[in-house]
């Protein structure tokens, strides 16, 4: 018997970024567009990122005839544009984004929140902020995916909200096959200063191709981008294909199988 294949169908993932192109990898995907920067109806990205972290977790690859498909090109988007076009924001209007989050979740079946940001802050007062905020969607049965942050590799260098206990966090590492790419070591390092080992899993972040408004590239549909941002969306797409088999799955037993399982 053919075993079923899995592509996150039905499962709603929340983007915390700078917005999303209409590309037509998403088809018909994006439920949902809120904008907490300009307050604008329509999709748009204005600085590319957002598109390119969806691209990885979502893009059904259509515009490549399947080459830069992502890891679950079945879930369906709810894109929140909580960073301007420079790729700054502030933590007021991401915390709009989680209130928005705690009240839509039923309406659009989000099971999961991909947050490829991270907080620049170095109070421990502004940073507990984020934190908390991501924990209360954890103890809600979201499933928050953070990036560790691309201050590494010195110990102590995991961003806000990357840094919370509860929360999956995502570093990178860097791989190429070509011997003469330079790469980098830029991932966010634990432990947290609360003593806590980060990041919990990596996963590629090095010169990874996803989509993109043409507009940013002359045209092209897709482009290349490196950093704990692009780990994170492969690893909130392989949750969503994990959700999709097991929907009664809850976070802290996701976050359980995905680190036994790494």
């Amino acid at each position: 018997m053919n075993q079923p294949f899995y592509t996150g169908k039905g499962i709603g993932v929340a983007i915390l970024d700078t917005g999303i192109y209409q590309h037509i990898d998403f088809d018909s995907r994006i439920c949902v567009f809120a904008d907490f920067i300009t307050h604008k109806k329509v999709p748009y990205d204005d600085n590319g990122h957002g598109t390119c972290v969806a691209g990885i977790l979502a893009g059904s690859g259509a515009a490549s005839m399947g080459k830069y498909k992502g890891a679950a090109p079945g879930c369906h988007l709810v894109a929140l544009k909580v960073l301007d076009r420079f790729g700054n924001g502030n933590k007021e209007d991401v915390l709009k984004a989680f209130e928005w989050i705690l009240c839509n979740r039923q309406r659009y079946n989000i099971r999961i929140v991909n947050i490829s940001v991270g907080t620049t802050y170095r109070t421990r007062s502004e940073q507990d902020v984020l934190v908390k905020g991501v924990e209360k969607l954890w103890d809600e049965g979201l499933v928050v995916v953070a990036a560790a942050g691309n201050q590494g590799p010195d110990p102590q260098t995991i961003s806000a909200p990357g840094n919370s206990r509860k929360i999956i966090t995502v570093g990178s590492y860097d791989f190429a096959e070509r011997t003469d790419v330079i790469l980098s070591s830029h991932s966010g390092a634990g432990p947290t200063f609360s003593c806590i080992k980060k990041p919990d899993v990596v996963a590629p972040g090095s010169h990874i191709i996803s989509c993109c408004p043409p507009d940013k590239t002359n045209g092209s549909l897709y482009s290349k981008k490196s950093g704990t941002s692009m780990s994170t969306p492969i690893v909130s797409g392989a949750i969503a294909l994990l959700l999709s088999k097991y929907p009664s799955m809850s976070p802290r037993e996701t976050k359980i199988r995905l680190k036994n399982s790494s």
